[in-house]
Parts: structure tokens; sequence; C-alpha cells
């Protein structure tokens, strides 16, 4: 496989940065396929600035790349994100899973979920599992475009882990629980049964989980004074 030598780096696609021949902007089919034939979508957008996400879409492996990564470095990263979502769907059908375990499985569901119900405008520099989070579900410093999630959600139905990814990737575009927040989240069709799910996991726990917080002048206050979200 071809790739597009940069002067003074031993691996020239391990950071892709623009150099080489420009990629066509939205949807276009990759030359590679995957396992069972199927196509390939490369989504290639300006509002992404970096990092390299790949999801599940209609059946279909989505590969979603910043606009400025070249169609050399393409041939590289499509093959390789095609190849490590085909091993996560094949765990989960295994059912050795049911949660995304890894960092990068946990990004991009986060990538799938903004694509698929806050129309890609919620961008996540970096989405991962943490264990010092004791007193909330995730977290997410808006101004770092970074989100963290308590492995205590780990092992919590799909559709409850989802929401806690669309509750903080929400907090991307709206850092405050206002009216423009929530409407983020009213095309899942899970919030309420999610949110009752979790109060009754914070109620019952012996982890000191306090669950959501509320929006009062106080959160607000922390929330401020730090630049990030304190809670879910």
């Amino acid at each position: 496989m071809a790739t597009h030598e940069r002067p003074g780096r031993k691996d020239p696609r391990r950071k892709p940065i623009g150099y080489g021949t420009p990629g066509p902007l939205g949807d276009s089919l990759s030359a590679h396929t995957g396992a069972s034939g199927a196509p390939v979508v490369v989504r290639r957008t300006r509002r992404r600035k970096t990092g390299i996400a790949a999801f599940w879409e209609g059946g279909r492996a989505v590969i979603a790349v910043p606009a400025r990564l070249s169609l050399e470095d393409e041939q590289y990263w499509v093959p390789h994100m095609v190849s490590r979502l085909e091993v996560d769907q094949r765990t989960n059908a295994a059912g050795r899973r049911r949660t995304p375990a890894s960092d990068d499985a946990l990004m991009r569901r986060a990538t799938f979920l903004s694509e698929q119900y806050l129309a890609g405008r919620a961008v996540a520099q970096s989405v991962r599992w943490v264990t010092n989070q004791k007193g909330r579900w995730g977290s997410c410093t808006h101004g770092r475009g970074t989100i963290r999630i308590s492995h205590h959600v780990q092992g919590m139905p799909e559709w409850v882990l989802d929401y806690v990814l669309l509750h903080e990737l929400a907090h991307l575009i709206h850092p405050n629980h206002g009216a423009g927040f929530w409407a983020e989240l009213a095309s899942y069709p899970h919030v309420e049964r999610a949110k009752a799910f979790l109060d009754g996991a914070s109620f019952a726990s012996s982890r000191n989980i306090i669950g959501m917080g509320d929006g009062t002048e106080e959160e607000s206050a922390r929330m401020d004074e730090a630049g990030r979200e304190p809670w879910l």
C-alpha cells in the first residue's frame, strides 16, 4: 500500500497534517471495502479539526476525517479504521462486552451519536473512561472539547451509556442546562428512561454517585469558575 513520505517523520501516517492530494469535502466512497465487500464512506468535513473516527451508519462503515486529510493518508487510515471497527463489531456480536471497553471505541460511539442526534455539531477532541469520578457519571470540559465517562457506567445498558455520552456531547454546544441544551437531546428516545435508570442507580449505589446536576446557581457558579461542567 502506497504511503506519502514527509521529511523528518519516521511514520508519515501517524499524524495526518494535510500534505499531499486534497480530498473532496462531504461523503465519498473509498476504494477500500469492508470485509463483506460493502462500500466504505469517507466523510470529510471542515468542522472536524483533528482525529479520525469510525462508526456504522445504515449498515455501512463511515470514516469521519478532517478536511485536510490527504488522499495519500486516506489510503492508510481507511483500511486501518475499518479493521478496528469490524473487530469491535465481532466482539460485540460474540457477547463478550455490552459497552465500548476502550477509549477508542468510546470515541467512535460518541462520534456516531453526534452524527445521529446532533447533526455532527458536537465534535469532541477526546472521549475516555476514567476511574476518578466518584460523584458524577460523566463530565465535559467545554473549552477543551474533552469528555470523561465514569467507569461506573460500564456494564449499564447501552441506551444508558448513549444518553450519558449525548448529555456530555450536548454540553459541547450548550455549557449550561438551559432550554437549548435539553432541546438538543429531544430526538433521543430514551432520555426519561435513562434519567430514571441513573437516578435509581444513584439511590442504590454505595459509591456516593449522586447522578445528575440540577442546574442550580451553586452548580453554575462552580462550572463558571472552573471552566467546565462539574456534573452530568
